[in-house]
């Protein structure tokens, strides 16, 4: 992701620059209830000095790494997070870079890389969602950070970062004509940071609130958002060895569009390959659902050895969580159709888990087909019996 800024006079430089590249791995275990990640990026940034000078500040290299062990107390209800940051990216660096890494941190601009590196830490915290109506969601969360001491500055002191507690409450949900609505508050405190020799840092406690309405328009999507953080006045602030950050207010508001580069089409063929090889084409009418059942049946056919009949005549399921290609564009968060035949207990449980669950007849979702060529050169083909419009035919 590249993210550039430009300003006018009054700073000190005129251009805000950064380049993120993120690498991470996923690895789910026990069913899913457990999910480590482990995830870094390289970054660069620079800012471009004002008034015409040709001078700039530039920094580059990978970010800390974090490994994450999220687990499923109560699946779709309640998470616990464990996160340990690994500290792999910059430590003590130059006093000349300072002004580049302040302006990166910033909450005013929100780089997706608003810092480049720590002495590490590691962090504990839940988050829980439950229902609200059919299709709306209200969630809460808490942390606490705990971090390194660590040497920021190449020549300077050794810091003590202090801990931090954050808590978060959300809503979100769909409403009329295929819009929809995030909103959250986040109260965050963090104690003294401790300078050593210099003394310590401290800053208010601050309050964020975060508001987004995404809607359809034409053939494009724009979403409106706005956020306000007040940062309260710190504690110890008249102390003479605290280096206070001041108190303050930061609004932003903004819009974003989304708009299509050209003609969109859902089409979607696909040929497997196996060894370099042509081995199953396949494919489906059917829109958006089209990816998601040519996915099923795939996934059947080849991870769990079901024959090319027997993958299509699988039960069936699709999401309508992503905005439509089509008209109004409308898009249905945590809405999932699912046909009848997988059972009274797996819907019941996906439910549980905070879907929106539309149980469908028991062959009405997908319609399709598949042919495909044996090693020994014998075609197979198998055609979806669910609306009685698709035929196996082989030559």
């Amino acid at each position: 992701m590249f993210e550039s800024y430009a300003f006018g006079s009054g700073l000190p430089f005129n251009r805000i620059s950064e380049l993120t590249i993120p690498v991470s791995v996923t690895q789910r275990i026990g069913g899913g209830r457990l999910v480590l990640d482990l995830g870094t990026a390289f970054a660069r940034a620079s800012v471009s000095e004002a008034g015409g000078g040709s001078g700039s500040i530039t920094h580059s290299g990978f970010v800390d790494t974090d490994l994450r062990a999220s687990y499923g107390v109560i699946p779709g209800k309640l998470l616990f997070n464990l996160v340990g940051t690994i500290p792999t990216g910059a430590r003590a660096v130059a006093d000349t870079t300072i002004p580049l890494f302040g302006a990166t941190g910033t909450h005013l601009f929100g780089f997706t890389t608003p810092s480049f590196g720590s002495g590490g830490a590691v962090s504990a915290g839940f988050a829980s969602a439950v229902k609200m109506g059919q299709n709306w969601a209200v969630g809460t969360g808490a942390s606490y950070r705990y971090a390194a001491r660590y040497v920021p500055v190449q020549g300077g002191d050794e810091m003590s970062p202090a801990g931090e507690i954050r808590a978060r409450f959300g809503i979100e949900g769909p409403f009329g004509g295929g819009k929809y609505f995030r909103g959250a508050l986040v109260y965050t405190t963090t104690a003294a940071n401790d300078l050593g020799a210099s003394g310590e840092s401290a800053i208010g406690d601050r309050v964020l609130g975060y508001a987004a309405v995404s809607m359809p328009l034409g053939n494009s999507h724009l979403s409106l958002y706005g956020w306000n953080m007040r940062r309260l006045r710190a504690r110890n602030s008249t102390n003479a060895s605290t280096v206070a950050v001041p108190r303050g207010n930061v609004l932003a508001l903004g819009a974003r569009l989304d708009r299509p580069a050209g003609p969109k089409t859902t089409l979607s063929p696909t040929l497997a390959l196996r060894q370099a090889e042509p081995y199953v084409a396949f494919g489906t009418p059917g829109g958006d659902q089209q990816d998601q059942w040519s996915l099923l049946f795939f996934l059947s056919h080849v991870h769990f050895g079901l024959d090319l009949q027997e993958a299509i005549d699988a039960p069936a399921f699709h999401t309508n969580h992503f905005p439509s290609s089509f008209y109004p564009r409308q898009a249905r968060p945590k809405e999932v159709e699912v046909e009848s035949r997988f059972g009274d207990a797996v819907l019941s449980e996906l439910s549980e888990r905070g879907h929106a669950v539309n149980v469908r007849d028991g062959w009405s979702l997908g319609r399709l087909t598949a042919a495909a060529v044996d090693r020994d050169g014998v075609l197979k083909a198998g055609a979806n019996p669910r609306g009685a419009q698709g035929y196996a035919v082989g030559r």
